[in-house]
């Protein structure tokens, strides 16, 4: 079976609701053996591993209300597990939500999981949000809008869609179709809005292509997306955030898991927030969890 490493996320959070209500779930009893990364108070069910790592006061770890040391702990949490993983001691890596802000106002620089995961194991990674009706890839992640066409290159569009091309090939069975989206409004209608497409993406399709994978685009983001339901294509890179997020979260939020591509082991997250306004009161839907923990096994089996 499968032993999946799982980070509580932010103590003053719905982490550990969500988590314990997955963890219910009669398929994924089935599927996997969880290994929780914790707090020292957390009731863990019959059979399941709790590794603690903090032992917070009952302050920090009140719903709804972040201190400075639940935000330690929640990176804590995270790095512990990572470091399960490099051990060899789970298979898959599965993280709760934490909150940037809680972690950053704790003095640990923090942009998000996909940045640490990349430091920790020294690779080249992806975020990709997999969903039943549209996956999208992310070029950039946290990134400002102002700073994203000058993060794009050429070289490294290419590098990223290969990595996409060897994340999904195992777990497809073949090489995936992927769609490529333009920066710019219409993807810069010939230039009239913008020429990243023409100077950067159109020529790093054509590299791709040469190398065998199976790339189209530059397509217009809104026009693509609107075709999701009966998407033509496996995966699409988006060139920014919320470009791809957006969509995917629109069309299938609880569905819809975080995936992050290039790792050694895999991993996967909920595509949800903290949400401190309802944490504490026992009204988190557990699907998006559940969704993460099942998507993360299916890419151990498929990838081992």
């Amino acid at each position: 079976m499968t032993r999946v490493g799982i980070s509580l996320g932010d103590p003053s959070g719905i982490g550990l609701e969500v988590t314990l209500k997955a963890l219910s779930n009669a398929k994924v009893k089935r599927a996997l053996a969880p290994v929780l990364f914790g707090d020292a108070s957390v009731k863990a069910p019959r059979g399941v591993e709790l590794r603690v790592i903090s032992q917070l006061a009952k302050k920090d770890r009140t719903p709804g209300k972040p201190t400075t040391l639940g935000g330690r702990a929640q990176y804590a949490y995270v790095t512990a597990a990572i470091a399960a993983a490099q051990e060899g001691e789970v298979d898959a890596l599965c993280t709760a939500p934490v909150s940037k802000e809680a972690i950053s106002k704790s003095g640990i620089p923090f942009a998000g999981h996909t940045e640490l995961l990349a430091a920790a194991f020294g690779v080249e990674v992806m975020m990709l949000m997999k969903g039943p009706l549209l996956s999208v890839a992310l070029a950039t992640n946290h990134l400002p809008i102002s700073k994203v066409p000058g993060a794009l290159s050429t070289k490294k569009l290419v590098a990223q869609l290969a990595l996409l091309d060897r994340g999904l090939t195992p777990v497809l069975g073949r090489r995936p179709r992927i769609a490529v989206c333009g920066l710019n409004p219409h993807a810069g209608d010939g230039g009239v809005m913008g020429d990243e497409e023409q100077r950067i993406i159109t020529p790093a399709i054509v590299a791709a292509k040469k190398q065998g994978l199976d790339v189209s685009g530059p397509f217009a983001a809104d026009g693509l997306f609107a075709r999701a339901r009966n998407f033509p294509f496996d995966v699409s890179l988006a060139m920014f955030h919320d470009q791809g997020l957006v969509a995917t979260k629109t069309l299938d939020f609880a569905r819809t898991v975080n995936v992050t591509l290039g790792l050694p082991v895999p991993r996967t997250s909920p595509d949800h927030g903290v949400a401190y306004d309802i944490a504490g009161k026992n009204v988190a839907d557990a699907t998006p969890m559940v969704s993460a923990l099942l998507e993360t096994v299916a890419f151990a089996r498929r990838t081992r």
